[in-house]
């Protein structure tokens, strides 16, 4: 009787260790996390602002203090950290139309139209390099059902975006 009890004992224990090993393994790779990491990595700090997309495993942050914006897709496996000065400019597209454009050298295009039932959001960012002179990163897209958020929260952290994209163009 009690062999039987140590070896149900060792059974539960051994399930239960596996559960717990299973769950910290699914909550550190979790997407956001993956991408929040690889962030970190590649920028050296954490970033001062970013957006992902979890669904699409691409994300980007901006380092204020380093000067430095990086993009990542791959679910963070790859990407490219770009100096601000390498920075062209970025783009706000609507289902399939540009409706906010900040441009190095050219007239800022504001976002003026709300789109609650847009079907995409994407934030485009352009770089002065000829092998990857842009990035696309969806911010809403209905038909991924990752999306979280709402297309006017993601018109709302694409002009953020901008804004920033503006500011160090301008340093």
């Amino acid at each position: 009787m009690g062999e039987t009890f140590r070896v149900i004992l060792l059974i539960a224990l051994t399930a239960a260790f596996l559960t717990t090993g299973a769950l910290l393994l699914s909550w550190w790779m979790e997407p956001e996390r993956r991408l929040k990491r690889a962030m970190l990595k590649a920028l050296g700090v954490k970033a001062d602002t970013d957006a992902l997309s979890t669904a699409e495993g691409r994300g980007a942050g901006l380092d204020f203090d380093g000067g430095q914006v990086v993009v990542l897709w791959k679910r963070g496996a790859q990407g490219l950290v770009y100096a601000f000065d390498e920075v062209e400019g970025g783009e706000i597209i609507v289902d399939g139309h540009v409706v906010a454009r900040a441009r190095r050298g050219a007239a800022r295009k504001d976002l003026d139209v709300v789109v609650p039932e847009a079907e995409q959001v994407v934030l485009r960012l352009m770089f002065a390099d000829p092998r990857h002179p842009e990035f696309e990163l969806s911010l809403w897209n209905a038909e991924l059902p990752a999306s979280a958020g709402s297309p006017t929260e993601a018109l709302r952290l694409g002009r953020r975006w901008l804004s920033h994209v503006e500011a160090l163009m301008k340093r």
